[in-house]
């Protein structure tokens, strides 16, 4: 998330805090030292607030451990946990990728409220077992609490809430469509944070005893993260059904190796600064490599009309290249991985297609919207 604070690594996971991670750390630090205060008359001025610090934090170290069950599971499943963040609503595991199967997003999903209900059986048998007393005792108690709330409250059934990611993984079992399972579980979400919005606002008008400017905020919350949600997952449906080559750049920088510097300048540069590099063919169309338009300049201008392009050309790393039956989706996420602009396509023999790019991605994404809008 924008604007968080790295804190430090756990199992190796980059822990962020957000700013509003803050804010909910003094509020209950204040609150719960004011209840303490109120109930144990006899600890003094400091301490209730000093034990509702350490309330506040034992109430994020349950939201983290919570968020660590997400991303153990994942690991196992040979996906990278790139963050951990905690923020105003509680916490987010950031995955390099998304699970290869419904049974494995499940896994995922569940892990998360798994931990808490751990958490609270366990307190919770402290609690009882431990013969504990006086602040103590009420602290494991509300520790014990928040970890059931944030189980259950994790489970309702829509993103981006833990129970969206189960509903999400259950559409995909049954429709074999992982997409169709984030739409269906988004609007799901987006309902929830309607009625959470509605309940908030009777609530703070004074309509209804019910709910608060908590449940507002929390429905504004599940609104605005459900619609991202499934506007990504219809993108996502539509850029699998096409291919890379659907993407190509129509006036890619394509040039012959055996074309001359000079032929190369004045047809291709000179009044020209659309393209900065060029990729090189053979005469059947095969990519041998790549020059750049300042490379020209190690070479004399008076040795330009003499020297081939291929002379100046550099090795093109193949791995940076895509196949043009490749999946629009599946380039994209080499583009981003190799953090590139542009990516060239070839055929299985080796024959260029053009120039992928970022730019030519949004402008075929765009079209497509066009076209799926009512006349």
């Amino acid at each position: 998330m924008n604007g968080s604070i790295r804190v430090g690594n756990l199992f190796g996971i980059p822990f962020y805090v957000h700013p509003s991670w803050f804010l909910v750390l003094g509020l209950v630090a204040f609150s719960y030292g004011g209840e303490l205060a109120s109930l144990f008359p006899g600890l003094g001025a400091g301490l209730p607030l000093l034990l509702g610090f350490v309330a506040a934090l034992l109430l994020f170290a349950s939201v983290l451990a919570h968020e660590l069950g997400h991303s153990f599971v994942a690991i196992r499943q040979g996906i990278e946990v790139k963050s951990i963040t905690l923020f105003l609503f509680g916490g987010m595991a950031n995955l390099d990728n998304e699970s290869k199967t419904p049974g494995e997003a499940f896994w995922v999903a569940i892990a998360g409220p798994a931990v808490s209900i751990v958490l609270f059986g366990l307190l919770t048998a402290i609690s009882m077992g431990a013969n504990l007393s006086g602040p103590l005792a009420a602290m494991v108690q509300l520790v014990a609490y928040i970890n059931l709330v944030l189980a259950l409250f994790n489970l309702i059934p829509g993103l981006p809430l833990d129970g969206g990611n189960i509903l999400k993984s259950l559409v995909w079992k049954i429709t074999g469509n992982p997409y169709k399972g984030v739409v269906f579980a988004s609007r799901v979400g987006q309902v929830l944070g309607w009625i959470g919005i509605a309940i908030g606002l009777q609530a703070i008008l004074g309509i209804s005893t019910f709910g608060s400017f908590w449940t507002l905020l929390i429905g504004w919350f599940l609104l605005q993260n459900a619609g991202r949600s499934a506007q990504s997952a219809s993108i996502q449906e539509k850029l699998t059904g096409l291919k890379a080559e659907d993407a190509v750049a129509p006036n890619s920088p394509i040039v012959s190796a055996d074309l001359s510097l000079r032929e190369f300048a004045n047809n291709y540069i000179i009044g020209k600064a659309e393209w900065r590099r060029f990729l090189v063919t053979d005469e059947q169309g095969q990519l041998l490599g790549a020059i750049a338009v300042d490379d020209l300049k190690t070479v004399p201008t008076s040795n330009w009309p003499i020297t081939p392009v291929r002379e100046l050309m550099q090795p093109v790393d193949l791995s940076t290249t895509v196949q043009s039956d490749q999946s629009l989706l599946d380039a994209i996420v080499l583009l981003e991985k190799a953090k590139l602009n542009e990516v060239p396509v070839v055929r299985d023999n080796g024959v260029l297609v053009g120039m992928l790019e970022k730019a030519s991605i949004i402008r075929l994404i765009e079209q497509q919207r066009s076209q799926a809008k009512p006349a």
